[in-house]
């Protein structure tokens, strides 16, 4: 019996240390004239690019099956965050100075770039009423664009600048995380207006926004002293489960395939990666290391592969830094140093 019961014990601990996890799998260095200055990345589901927003440079293209960077998206200098909306053949860039760089998905055909305000952090589309929700969090306000007309449908105004991490239900309601009031707000996109606000009660500096459709879940992940993801009950606005990540997270992602919460984390250096064992129950899947300060990430839902971004750098003594996010934050990166990191599961 003692024989039978260490075999088991064996061929479980086999299985276990088996397991594929998360390793890296390439780092390229991309170089340039500019010092690095970087935000958001996205996976095109149609073709094998990985966008790249290098901000000086403009909207870098990656092809993800040659490992090479193939060019640079027109007229997106300034460039932050890119949204791809399929179903409408667009691709819109979010760029710094409060405008949007439109392309038509297919071909990736250059449209026109408009002004919606002095500055912009991303956009987000909700697909109920076809519009982009442009966060302006420097003017204290979000700004609806109608993604077909690109016309302007209406204006958001919020007591807060750090509006984040954003979510739709398609159910024509959005969720967005504030930063700097530590609450979720629950937007109706029809109406333009907040219709409900939930505290991250325990949990300070939300950040990262994703929806689960199946289970009418918010994961909204935190940057304060217990970095955790909670999971909102969207019935209720209630949380019912909070299982912990890194510091310094900027995105979340859920691929609703595999049931598992992505969570890039910069300060610690880690992508945490979560299992969904039921709508309120969640365990820890795999914390892999990454390097300093890779906080932006985007997963390709097909492959699995993870795709994260970090460069060298310093604090300056002799500038500023923001020691609100860690206590030697870099406020100096080093030329020829940005590198995009692929982590794929063996």
């Amino acid at each position: 019996m003692k024989l039978k019961l260490a075999l088991v014990a064996a061929l479980t601990w086999a299985s276990l240390s088996a397991a594929p996890f998360y390793q890296l799998e390439s780092a390229l260095t991309i170089k340039s004239d500019s010092v690095p200055n970087w935000d958001y990345l996205a996976v095109d589901p149609i073709r094998p690019s990985l966008y790249i927003a290098r901000r000086d440079d403009g909207i870098l293209v990656y092809n993800t099956d040659t490992k090479q960077v193939t060019g640079v998206l027109e007229n997106t200098k300034g460039g932050n965050a890119i949204t791809i909306v399929p179903e409408l053949d667009r691709i819109y860039v979010t760029n710094l100075d409060g405008s949007l760089t439109v392309f038509r998905h297919s071909d990736l055909k250059y449209l026109t770039r408009n002004s919606y305000g002095e500055s912009a952090d991303n956009a987000f589309y909700e697909p109920v009423t076809k519009q982009l929700l442009i966060t302006e969090g420097d003017q204290k306000k979000a700004v609806f664009v109608d993604a077909v007309s690109l016309a302007v449908t209406g204006t958001l105004e919020y007591d807060a600048e750090k509006l984040e991490g954003t979510a739709a239900d398609g159910k024509g309601f959005m969720y967005m995380a504030v930063r700097d009031r530590d609450k979720v707000l629950k937007i109706d996109a029809r109406r333009h207006q907040v219709v409900a606000e939930w505290p991250t009660t325990g949990f300070t500096l939300p950040n990262g926004v994703a929806y689960d459709a199946a289970n009418d879940r918010i994961f909204v992940s935190t940057r304060g002293n217990n970095p955790s993801v909670l999971v909102f009950d969207v019935a209720t606005g209630g949380i019912v489960a909070s299982p912990a990540i890194g510091r310094n997270n900027d995105v979340i992602v859920f691929d609703p395939e595999a049931r598992k919460i992505y969570t890039a984390n910069g300060l610690d250096g880690t992508l945490v990666i979560i299992n969904q064992v039921d709508a309120n129950r969640y365990q820890l899947a795999e914390a892999a290391t990454t390097r300093p300060w890779a906080r932006t990430m985007a997963v390709d839902l097909k492959t699995k592969k993870v795709y994260l971004v970090t460069a060298e750098g310093t604090v300056d003594t002799a500038k500023s830094w923001k020691a609100s996010i860690a206590p030697f934050y870099p406020n100096k990166y080093f030329k020829d140093t940005f590198t995009l990191l692929t982590y794929s599961s063996r």
